[in-house]
């Protein structure tokens, strides 16, 4: 009798594959969450992450449906595909949540967050920072005799790539609003 050739992780008789399908690749993902807006429910979301050790990159909250009570919660979380995964099914089961979509996954999306910039500088770095302001399409939204606040809007990388050039200008201060994003099309 001849001896069988099974790889690991598979068996001749198995309709399944056993192999592990594990990766460690960290991957960045925009999930959104339709919740009632009620008292404790982004308590109860945030508690999920931070109870089992799970990061928030961008958070943002806002009421989606006045007459029907409805906040959607914008989330970007980094994490390996099977945490990714857990997060959503563990979201999913929260009793106030009425859907969970992982915009990453779900198809073309946009994005967009706003921030806001205090820039201090006198001569020519003013002028550069104006110059730059305008390249990015950034507001000023105050000026005083040395310094700038500029309004920008985009992409997260746009924001950063902003900010990394208006630091060595003399960028003193930043707030930003967190992304929000939503599905394309129909």
């Amino acid at each position: 009798m001849s001896a069988l050739h099974i790889k690991k992780g598979a068996s001749k008789h198995s309709a399944y594959n056993l192999r592990p399908n594990f990766s460690d690749t960290q991957e960045r993902h925009t999930i959104t969450v339709l919740v009632e807006n009620e008292p404790g429910v982004l308590a109860r979301v945030i508690g999920l992450f931070s109870g089992r050790g799970y990061n928030i990159d961008s958070l943002t909250v806002a009421e989606v449906d006045h007459t029907g009570h409805l906040s959607r919660i914008t989330v970007v979380t980094t994490g390996t595909p099977q945490v990714i995964e857990q997060i959503k099914a563990q979201l999913g089961r929260i009793v106030p949540v009425h859907e969970v979509t992982d915009l990453t996954v779900a198809g073309p999306f946009v994005e967009r967050e706003l921030a806001i910039v205090k820039v201090v500088g006198e001569g020519e770095k003013r002028v550069e920072a104006m110059r730059l302001a305008d390249i990015f399409r950034a507001k000023v939204v105050d000026t005083t005799l040395n310094s700038f606040i500029f309004e920008i809007t985009g992409t997260p990388d746009k924001i950063d790539a902003f900010a990394d050039l208006m630091r060595p200008l003399g960028l003193t201060k930043i707030a930003r609003t967190g992304v929000a994003a939503l599905l394309r099309g129909e």
